[in-house]
Formats: structure tokens, sequence, C-alpha cells
């Protein structure tokens, strides 16, 4: 079972990791104003999806989990229309992610069955939760690669990693 144990927070410790470095390399490249630019008639810029990746992990992980008292204005991550430079929105982002990080650590075996809630969350458990904002991390980086390809304004695909 410690085996097990290790696996699973080395496991997920390795996913937020992933997925926060591949939200890096996207934005790194664009501008403070390509960062919150929508090439698109729908969706989201770069920088709101960021904000929501920030509010999640802090509300879904950091309230719920860490009690980290975080209070979420979901709707203002999305239409915010005098957001934080991009540096500063990262930096919040670096510092949920590090966040998560700790709370994974922090995970008894019993604390990752225990049971879950949130609001908008049917997540049973906190294991359950932690995977399922993992997973919500990569779909948002799906949106940002096609975001960053159409700024960017490249003929082919962009790299997968």
């Amino acid at each position: 079972m410690d085996k097990l144990y290790s696996t699973l927070n080395s496991v997920l410790a390795e996913r937020y990791t992933t997925n926060a470095t591949r939200i890096r390399e996207l934005a790194a490249p664009l501008t403070n104003a390509q960062f919150w630019q929508n090439p698109f008639s729908y969706g989201n810029s770069l920088g709101h999806l960021v904000l929501h990746l920030t509010g999640n992990l802090n509300y879904y992980i950091g309230a719920q989990i860490a009690g980290t008292g975080y209070v979420r204005d979901r709707p203002r991550e999305f239409a915010d229309s005098n957001p934080p430079s991009k540096e500063e929105t990262l930096k919040h982002f670096d510092d949920a992610v590090a966040m998560v990080l700790e709370s994974i650590r922090k995970q008894s075996v019993e604390d990752w069955s225990r049971e879950y809630s949130g609001v908008g969350a049917n997540a049973q458990s906190r294991f359950d939760m932690v995977t399922a904002c993992a997973a919500h991390m990569q779909h948002h980086i799906g949106q940002m690669i096609y975001v960053t390809y159409e700024l960017q304004g490249q003929t082919s695909r962009p790299a997968q990693k």
C-alpha cells in the first residue's frame, strides 16, 4: 500500500507540474496584449483561461482541501475588463500550483478517500477532485494551444508535447 500511495502522489504532482510548465511555455512568446487577446469570436483569451484555472485550483483544492479560505469570483475569471499583467497573472497561477503540490504531499492514505464537496463539483472524494482538476487543466491547455496558434499566425499545427 505504501508503494501505491507514493506512486499516486508522485504521478499527481508530476501531472500538475507538467501542465503548469506547458501553460508557461504557451504564454512565453505572447506579449501582454496578446495574452489578453482572444483571436476567435468564441472562447477566451489565454490570460482569462489562466485566471480561470487559478480560481479553479484555489477554490476546489485550496479552499475545500487545504483550507485556505479562498473565495472564488468565477464570472470575473472570464470577464475582468481590467486584468492584472501577464506576469502577475502567471505568478498567481504558479502560487496556486505550488499550493496544489503541497496539498498533494500532505494527503495521507486516508485523506485521499475522504468525502469531498464543493459548489459545482460532483467529485466523491479528494482523490476524485484532485484528478478532475488536473484533467480540467489539460482540457484548457488544448484550448490555449489553438489560441496561441492563431495569435502567432502559424500555418501548421503547433508542436504537441
